[in-house]
């Protein structure tokens, strides 16, 4: 194992994507298992996001998402990625991560966005308009304010639990987003991976700007993507299928549908353009043995620096998404894999040689 992926952490953000024929309240369910299945594999972190009228998503309230995982689990960390903090009032987010930090003490992530709701219709709903997002930096600074006691804005009024807590904040973002990180000096969720020269890019400049902060003294990077690993190449692809079809689909019908069986989608017949887009979303990201990926995100981190992977994975098949995961870990070295790893994987890799950093 080299040190670089010694060194890494690894980490994963669940979108509660829901499949074909199935409720919400399944996917949700499904969310709280898979953290402690990855608990169990010693993965770092665990993240659960923010989507709003979304067929294909469940993950519509990610603090409550985020409590029922944390309250199923023991030692892993629980957060969001991400609060969408343009849709909420500053000091609501706070006391809700108050609360959080309150009842699972030294486990919660305070992962933020800047997007809004995805139509007109969703944002009137939300009570924001989509320049809200402008206001993202203004938002953030209140936001952590309301936890070290220096917001101005409002005298007198205090977020509760939250004032005198520390929850580590940090900002998921692209392009200008990066820039809003390192003026605040807050660690940089960034992604994705398919587009990898402008990553490293804003990566360069983030690390260039990053001012210290009370919250971080150096940059950090968690860079995130799509990784699947199966035994062979073609079974690593097939895993990718599902997401790639609701993508397209989004593209084409301005709606995002939930996840198909892989052999459903293989047997549609697309137009021109869907298949435009559904190919695109086959490209770029990492998958096939864990052999193969180890070597890939080794790249990744040597050319990124990042100090953090944090995968965000989703398909069809819930089984099939459980063993991508086992075998990343095995793939990296995590804790929890050693047992499973005893030997050699169906991959071929060899038992783990060191555990990935607490």
């Amino acid at each position: 194992m080299s040190h670089v992926i010694a060194d890494t952490r690894f980490s994963v953000l669940d979108r509660s994507r829901t499949r074909e024929g199935q409720e919400g309240g399944q996917a949700l369910r499904d969310t709280v298992r898979l953290a402690q299945e990855l608990e169990a594999l010693g993965y770092h972190r665990f993240w659960v996001s923010e989507h709003h009228s979304v067929p294909g998503v469940a993950g519509s309230a990610p603090t409550v998402l985020a409590a029922a995982v944390a309250a199923a689990t023991r030692t892993i960390r629980v957060g969001t990625g991400g609060v969408m903090l343009p849709n909420h009032q500053p000091m609501v987010v706070a006391e809700q991560f108050g609360v959080l930090e309150s009842l699972f003490p030294g486990r919660i992530d305070m992962g933020l966005g800047r997007s809004v709701g995805f139509t007109d219709g969703i944002r009137r709903a939300l009570g924001r308009d989509k320049d809200d997002a402008g206001r993202f930096a203004e938002q953030l600074d209140e936001l952590l304010g309301w936890f070290d006691g220096s917001q101005r804005a409002h005298p007198q009024v205090h977020a509760r639990p939250a004032e005198g807590l520390r929850v580590p904040p940090y900002v998921l973002a692209t392009g200008e987003g990066a820039a809003i990180a390192a003026a605040a000096g807050l660690p940089l969720v960034i992604g994705d991976l398919r587009g990898r020269d402008r990553m490293l890019a804003a990566i360069d400049g983030y690390r260039s700007a990053f001012r210290p902060s009370a919250w971080a003294e150096e940059p950090y990077v968690v860079v995130s993507g799509t990784v699947a690993v199966a035994g062979t190449e073609d079974a690593a692809r097939r895993l990718l299928l599902p997401e790639a079809w609701s993508m397209a689909y989004s593209r084409t019908h301005g709606v995002f549908p939930p996840l198909l069986p892989p052999e459903r989608i293989e047997s549609l017949t697309m137009t021109e353009k869907e298949r435009g887009f559904y190919e695109q979303g086959l490209r770029g990201h990492l998958y096939g043995t864990g052999e193969h990926v180890r070597e890939a995100l080794e790249e990744l981190v040597k050319e990124s620096g990042a100090q953090e992977v944090l995968v965000t994975t989703s398909t069809y098949d819930r089984g099939a998404l459980l063993d991508s995961f086992r075998g990343l870990a095995r793939a990296v070295g995590l804790p929890g894999a050693g047992a499973e790893a005893a030997g050699a994987d169906s991959a071929g890799l060899p038992q783990a040689e060191a555990d990935a950093p607490a």
